[in-house]
């Protein structure tokens, strides 16, 4: 059993060694503040709390008057420290840890304030910990430009790997700019996710915790960061694939398979986050075209749903169908535009033509492209390029499109093959759409995946991350997660994620997020809309 070590900073008090999970007492530091006297009555850590999540602790402090909690993990460089601050003031804490190192002695530090920000007094624990399971991916840095690269750690949505190639449970981690680990999930021996396929990945809810579909028990989840399910809901008449997202009202829309059906991947569903039940139903067998097969060849998984984005301007829906294009629906499952080449639409299932939603492209000049090649995605114009095979959209503060463009097959003959982050401008009352901004076509082949990936923008600092997830170069199987500036394209920050042996497709990662990994300090959840409560903020001295 691993040891915590008190190392009081001051030097007025040692700790005796402290087993994980047991209680010592005993004075702390004197208080700087003569008119208070400040002790710690009681303590304990806990490593692992939930079982889950090897790289998190708790720390529970008694003090004898009341104080708030500054918390330092200490890093193995200054650029890596991880400063958290709590505002509750109390005699009694309950100190999550989050970001310590594998197989590391950690130090982590505690320093207690007055309501009025008057340092009582400060405590220090030696936290060690295990190394990291088995095959885990090795982390190249490649570019870390700590002047400009957005605040955070990034955390990857990883396909979890095993000896085998096998991928479940997936285990998602986080890694710090230097490509050390310092938070990840092993779900192995979980008895309820220790299958956990959740495609797409986790993110991010408005009240800081995790979320995410899996498919194998056909639920969503809300988890914390110390690894504890706080909620489920199941999905009665359905199965989760790839993506579910938050609505600002709390519902949950999720890409779906609708049991029963000889289909698969062609449903998007809406449940109420209060009772689990369904609020709303798309079925794309109905608002689009089941036979149309230019893309693919699969009459099964004919559109395969995965991804699906809320616009709350006009309380729509836009799903990416990898097979058939990016579609916009209205709450009745009205299609209001398609975004994808003009090849071979015809009717959808309730027999409207599908030709009056197809989007308009436009060259750099605001002209209609007119070329037939072009329109149905034989010929790229200089201009503008169809998305083809996409994932992740994402709506832009200004209106705007941005997509993963994968490049699969790109015009029907594998030219190139490069990926993208592109850019559309859509209008939709002239029904046109125009190429504005695009990234990673320079790149080539180096970045090119076929399958799975994100992109991700932050509207405050104009920083775009390109997360390709399945790379296929020479000899090297690999994911890399790339963050640009907007207008310049200088590269701010890359890392090439490798797995020890390619799984399934040769996935590394479905998508990853730039986070900080405390749920509310600084500037985080970026692509996420509303006002949050700032139950933990961050102070500077």
């Amino acid at each position: 059993m691993k040891k915590i070590v008190h190392l009081p900073i001051f030097g007025i008090a040692i700790f005796a060694l402290l087993i994980a999970g047991c209680d010592s007492s005993g004075s702390s530091t004197s208080p700087t503040d003569p008119g208070t006297s400040f002790s710690i009555l009681s303590d304990s850590v806990i490593l692992n709390p939930s079982g889950y999540a090897p790289l998190t602790a708790t720390i529970t402090v008694e003090t004898a008057v009341a104080s708030k909690v500054d918390l330092r993990v200490l890093g193995k460089d200054e650029t890596s420290n991880l400063d958290q601050a709590f505002t509750d003031v109390s005699t009694t804490h309950e100190i999550p840890v989050l970001g310590l190192y594998a197989d590391y002695s950690n130090i982590v530090q505690l320093t207690f304030y007055s309501e009025n920000d008057v340092l009582l007094g400060s405590e220090e624990y030696m936290i060690p910990t295990d190394p990291l399971i088995p095959d885990m991916p090795a982390i190249e840095i490649v570019v870390a430009n700590l002047d400009e690269m957005d605040e955070g750690w990034t955390f990857v949505s990883n396909f979890g790997h095993r000896t085998g190639g096998n991928v479940a449970p997936q285990q998602p981690f986080m890694f710090d700019h230097n490509g050390d680990i310092r938070w990840f999930l092993d779900l192995e021996d979980h008895p309820v996710l220790g299958g956990l396929f959740s495609d797409n990945g986790l993110e991010r809810l408005f009240n800081g915790n995790l979320y995410f579909g899996d498919r194998n028990s056909a639920s969503i989840y809300e988890m914390d960061m110390l690894g504890n399910i706080l909620n489920s809901w199941p999905l009665n008449g359905y199965n989760f694939h790839h993506q579910v997202l938050e609505k600002p009202n709390g519902n949950f829309v999720f890409t779906a398979d609708k049991l029963g059906l000889d289909t698969v991947e062609d449903f998007t569903v809406e449940i109420d986050r209060a009772t689990g039940s369904v609020v709303n139903e798309w079925d794309f067998r109905e608002s689009l075209q089941e036979s149309r097969l230019v893309m693919t060849s699969d009459t099964v998984d004919w559109f395969h749903g995965n991804a699906v984005e809320y616009d709350q301007d006009d309380n729509t829906i836009m799903v990416s169908g990898r097979t058939q294009g990016l579609v916009k629906f209205d709450d009745d499952n009205n299609v209001v535009w398609i975004m994808s080449n003009h090849n071979g639409w015809g009717t959808n299932g309730r027999g409207e033509d599908l030709n009056q939603y197809l989007l308009q492209p436009l060259d750099a000049n605001n002209q209609p492209i007119t070329d037939s090649d072009v329109l149905n995605g034989f010929e790229s114009h200089p201009d503008f390029e169809w998305n083809w095979y996409q994932h992740a959209p994402q709506i832009l503060p200004n209106g705007n499109v941005m997509l993963f463009d994968n490049g699969d097959n790109r015009n029907y003959k594998w030219e190139g093959p490069y990926s993208r982050a592109v850019e559309y401008e859509i209008d939709e009352e002239n029904m046109t759409i125009k190429q504005v901004w695009q990234y990673g076509k320079e790149r080539g082949a180096e970045l090119f995946s076929q399958i799975v990936s994100d992109i991700d923008y932050n509207p405050e600092t104009r920083h775009v991350f390109f997360s390709p997830g399945a790379i296929r170069y020479n000899d090297e199987r690999y994911g890399v997660v790339v963050e640009v500036d907007y207008d310049t394209k200088e590269v701010l920050f890359e890392a090439k994620i490798t797995p020890p042996q390619a799984a399934w497709n040769f996935i590394t990662f479905h998508r990853t997020e730039r986070m900080t990994i405390y749920p509310f300090s600084g500037a985080i959840l970026q692509k996420k809309r509303g006002s949050f409560d700032r139950l933990i903020t961050t102070r500077s001295r």
